[in-house]
């Protein structure tokens, strides 16, 4: 079953159940899966869907840095329990020893001695945890081992 049947699904019990959270939650998803669908004139496949996925992942926990400045607890708590719901859809997520050991290995495929070969090893370790860590996380990483 498709990634797409599986939300369409997982929307249609969260009706039932009157689960109004993960309902809104799926609903936006599917929105925006939707909305790039129709502006680039394609059909996303599954790892298309992830991306989508992936970018909510990281809309919400950037909305969470902000609530927690602004002192929206109410907010926060939200936030949190959509991220569960858009967690749900993803891969498990790499553990920060696990990005880690990529940033490491990139360094030693790099040859990266400094903060100014950053970019080169950004660019090695990208294609590698696509949908399973987050781009500010291998990032921060990267930043402490040139460091």
């Amino acid at each position: 079953m498709s990634l797409k049947d599986t939300l369409l699904g997982d929307m249609k019990t969260a009706m039932k159940e009157k689960d109004v959270l993960r309902k809104n939650t799926v609903q936006l998803v599917r929105a925006a899966i939707l909305q790039k669908e129709k502006d680039q004139h394609i059909t996303l496949d599954d790892e298309g869907i992830l991306d989508v996925i992936a970018k909510e992942v990281k809309s919400r926990r950037d909305s969470l840095v902000e609530f927690e400045k602004g002192g929206r607890q109410d907010l926060v708590d939200a936030a949190n329990r959509e991220l569960e719901v858009l967690l749900g859809y993803l891969p498990r997520q790499l553990s920060p020893e696990e990005i880690e050991a990529l940033v490491k290995e990139a360094i030693a495929e790099t040859g990266a001695e400094s903060m100014r070969d950053i970019g080169r090893v950004m660019a090695a370790v990208r294609p590698k945890p696509k949908g399973v860590a987050d781009g500010k996380q291998v990032n921060e990483a990267a930043k402490k081992l040139l460091s």
